[in-house]
């Protein structure tokens, strides 16, 4: 298992990420990407508990992640079952497992900063967390995305099943965007990766 996080994780957060799965029983399956999620937490028939995460992550995002999933897990144990999945005992727990990793020995001087701001209130997603995101975007591999913020108003752009939307005015925390081909209006957070197009 230590063979395989090395490809995932930073150096550093090998040793205690190991510890974290074996002490709290996971079973982890490093998955392809899916769009909707980064990773998810199940608790399977027989007691065992399931974490997935995407395999097309960056290193911090896939150690965010992670250690979001376990406490998912650990939060459940400890305050049972009726818990909001992001509320209170969920961000106390997330805190607290986050916080061995939030030094210079694991992130980079850039993203230490905006994971300590980030960490005094988690979210359910880092996505959510504009400047946060956009920081760890630049540890991503290079490819052709775009987040919907970035984007200019009445641009043009693709989401991952093809359909194309035209940006419009934010409303309160996401983006009102028309789909072309209906004409309907769908909200978009504003850190959605999408594919920028040229004007239609």
């Amino acid at each position: 298992m230590k063979d395989i996080l090395q490809k995932y994780l930073p150096e550093r957060a090998v040793d205690p990420c190991f510890d974290l799965i074996r002490s709290n029983g996971v079973y982890l399956k490093i998955v392809n990407e899916r769009v909707t999620r980064h990773g998810d937490y199940r608790r399977l028939p027989g007691g065992m508990h399931q974490i997935t995460v995407n395999a097309s992550l960056n290193k911090y995002k896939f150690l965010i992640t992670l250690v979001h999933e376990v406490a998912h897990l650990v939060a459940f144990r400890e305050y049972g079952g009726n818990i909001k999945p992001h509320g209170a005992e969920w961000k106390s727990t997330f805190r607290k497992l986050m916080l061995p990793f939030l030094n210079p020995a694991v992130f980079p001087d850039s993203l230490l900063s905006l994971l300590a701001r980030h960490f005094r209130n988690p979210r359910a997603s880092s996505d959510t967390d504009a400047s946060l995101a956009l920081a760890l975007k630049q540890f991503d591999p290079e490819n052709d995305k775009n987040y919907i913020f970035e984007l200019p108003l009445g641009s043009f752009f693709r989401i991952y099943n093809g359909r194309i939307f035209r940006k419009g005015h934010k409303k309160i925390k996401r983006y009102e965007c028309v789909e072309v081909s209906s004409g309907k209006i769908y909200l978009f957070n504003p850190n959605a990766e999408v594919e920028l197009l040229p004007d239609l």
